[in-house]
């Protein structure tokens, strides 16, 4: 067995670069803290009537039976995990569940899908048996650019259901497949994330508000 040399951990093949001290630390919490922040408010200033008439359109899918179907891919498939238990499993024993799925849970049709035919379809193949006209799709992506996200949003408006993407930088490739798209106008995986993060809760909370359920949060 051939074993590797050992990590360079010098910058340039010079000294190896100084831990930072407490201070340093904390002044870069603050920052990043103040960044997130300022991410958020920028965001909601730019999209938050838009946001009141997505919850709005989801709230009357809802009413009239449809089912949700949320992906995304790594952290956006944790958020996407996280859409679907909030609407499933209401932390706020007032709040009445509501039927979401995440795709791309089932190991089995995911590889088989992937290595068939494309991984970019995994996700397509599931919705097509799963979603019917009036069906809600949500599709995650920090980028816009997820070949699967944006392959099963192409699919989901073919079978007619109402779609919604979740996006960061421009929009990417999710810019005119959704009918409700909103974009994190950042280049920071993180903080696009964080943002999505706090999207996903007050999209939920007004869904519910605007079903004529109490506003208790």
């Amino acid at each position: 067995m051939t074993l590797l040399p050992p990590r360079d951990t010098s910058e340039q093949n010079g000294a190896p670069r100084e831990a930072p001290d407490d201070a340093a630390l904390g002044a870069a919490l603050l920052r990043k803290s103040r960044e997130s922040i300022a991410t958020q408010q920028a965001f909601f200033e730019e999209h938050g009537a838009s946001v009141v008439q997505c919850a709005r359109a989801l709230a009357a899918a809802f009413e009239g039976g449809a089912r949700l179907y949320v992906f995304g891919n790594g952290g956006s498939a944790c958020d996407a995990e996280h859409l679907a238990v909030e609407l499933t499993y209401p932390v706020v024993e007032k709040r009445k569940p509501l039927p979401a799925t995440v795709l791309g849970t089932q190991r089995a049709l995911l590889t088989a899908v992937g290595n068939d035919e494309d991984f970019a379809l995994a996700y397509v193949r599931e919705l097509e048996v799963a979603a019917r006209p009036g069906d809600i799709a949500v599709g995650l992506s920090t980028s816009g650019k997820s070949r699967n996200v944006v392959r099963t949003l192409k699919a989901a408006r073919e079978l007619g259901l109402l779609t919604v993407g979740f996006a960061g930088r421009d929009g990417g490739a999710m810019v005119g497949l959704c009918d409700h798209l909103f974009i994190v106008r950042s280049f920071s995986i993180h903080r696009i994330q964080e943002t999505h993060g706090v999207l996903l809760h007050l999209l939920w909370d007004l869904i519910h508000v605007a079903r004529g359920e109490e506003d208790v949060l």
